[in-house]
């Protein structure tokens, strides 16, 4: 009974080591339906602890991007098609970028490969990318956040960190 006691207690002790070394963040979910048909986002919810967004962003040159969360990449997963403006969005499951065009211009990435770690993005990969409208968030958000909303017969994916506020729109195909 000695042997396992401290057997479960290593393991807990190395699982706490490992969540503090390598920094894994709480994870996040959003969903709506749409048409009977769900879409949700999955993503990792890293703190600005003291630092801003311009810190921490501001650093990716145009082209860059960001996975938008922490730890395992953003997951995006949708039943049913999206029209995105005029980008079709086929239902799957996808990894989410945010790509830096300029100082404040963004644009949403889908990338066709998921689950993978959050700083391997496979541009080749990539199916997709939409304009994010970027506005000054009401009040600072200390957690990355992103919320999907129904709006016009679709949605809205925001998505807020500091005082970075930005989002897209699609409708349902």
């Amino acid at each position: 009974m000695k042997k396992l006691a401290m057997g479960v207690l290593s393991v807990l002790m190395v699982a706490c080591f490992a969540a503090v070394a390598f920094g894994f963040n709480p994870r996040g979910t959003s969903t709506l339906t749409i048409n009977g048909k769900t879409v949700l986002v999955e993503y990792g919810r890293p703190s600005l602890k003291g630092r801003t967004t311009d810190e921490l962003l501001g650093k990716l040159k145009p082209g860059a991007a960001w996975r938008l969360g922490a730890d395992k990449s953003t997951t995006f997963k949708t039943e049913i098609d999206l029209a995105f403006g005029d980008v079709t969005v086929p239902a799957g499951e996808y990894s989410l970028w945010m790509q830096r065009q300029g100082y404040n211009s963004w644009k949403l990435v889908f990338n066709k490969q998921h689950g993978q770690w959050g700083t391997l993005h496979d541009t080749s990969q990539d199916l997709a990318s939409v304009p994010l409208k970027e506005s000054k968030a009401l009040e600072p958000v200390e957690m990355v956040t992103l919320t999907l909303r129904t709006a016009d017969g679709g949605g809205t994916l925001t998505i807020q960190w500091g005082t970075l506020e930005v989002a897209a729109s699609f409708k349902a195909k």
